[in-house]
């Protein structure tokens, strides 16, 4: 796992956000190549997470939460409509919105997802002990929050 990144020198390893960066996009490459050998991306798994996490959501709603460009949720909605993921219906409360939710394919194919994400959090967090994993990731989801405004 070390090839993949950058070659270390002091005054980068040095830097929080350096480190960060890279090892966030080798755990990106490593995520990413996992979902591609089911032929998705992360933003499919994205969209049914926040889907199953949040219900049935206006696209627009669903495009705010994953600040993402609405044209953009809607080609990763198609895809995921497609294979029988998610389901699209017009909202009954205001029929000009479409309402986007999972589907139990989408939800059993998301929790494959996870579990096999689990492998890849196993594998790179390896020179860590459990409560060391715990407070990083306590730790990471205070910066998250933090970088994010509060958005979830």
């Amino acid at each position: 796992m070390a090839a993949m990144l950058p070659p270390s020198t002091p005054r980068l390893t040095a830097l929080t956000p350096y480190l960060l960066s890279t090892v966030g996009k080798v755990a990106r490459t490593l995520v990413g190549d996992l979902l591609a050998a089911r032929d998705l991306r992360l933003w499919d798994m994205a969209v049914l997470a926040v889907l199953a996490d949040h219900g049935p959501l206006p696209q627009r709603d669903l495009a705010e939460r994953l600040a993402l460009h609405p044209s953009d949720v809607v080609k990763v909605l198609d895809g995921l409509a497609r294979r029988g993921y998610v389901d699209r219906a017009r909202d009954t409360a205001d029929r000009r919105r479409v309402l986007a939710g999972i589907s139990e394919p989408g939800l059993r194919v998301l929790d494959e997802l996870v579990a096999e994400v689990a492998t890849v959090h196993d594998d790179l967090l390896a020179p860590l002990d459990a409560a060391e994993r715990a407070t990083l990731h306590a730790l990471l989801l205070r910066v998250h929050a933090h970088a994010v405004g509060g958005r979830p």
